[in-house]
């Protein structure tokens, strides 16, 4: 089961609601239990949302990669291919935060 709290929308997975929200210390009667249907809806998001943060990392160690083929400077042709690189890997990136944030705004989030 899951439980939302009123106040500041902490989601909690249990049989039960905490005694008080770890989050706003809300008392157990701010949580409502999540229906099965919104309960797969976080369950998919948090799936989904792992991803994008995942791909965010990865990203970023693109960037450190393709920093150190640009420093290296072997010749015009690996500069090409580790310029496009960053700039591709900063464009996933941004694109990844954005659908994060997307989420978070649609309640798909937990």
């Amino acid at each position: 089961m899951k439980w939302r709290c009123g106040v500041c929308g902490y989601i909690h997975d249990g049989d039960q609601p905490p005694e008080k929200c770890p989050k706003c210390g809300a008392p157990r009667e701010k949580f409502i239990q999540l229906t099965e249907e919104e309960a797969g809806l976080i369950e998919r998001s948090r799936f989904s949302n792992d991803l994008h943060a995942r791909l965010i990392a990865l990203m970023q160690k693109v960037e450190l990669l393709a920093d150190e083929g640009i420093k290296d400077n072997l010749d015009p042709g690996c500069l090409t291919v580790f310029r496009a690189a960053k700039n591709q890997a900063r464009i996933l990136a941004r694109m990844a935060r954005a659908e994060i944030q997307t989420h978070i705004s649609k309640g798909k989030w937990g």
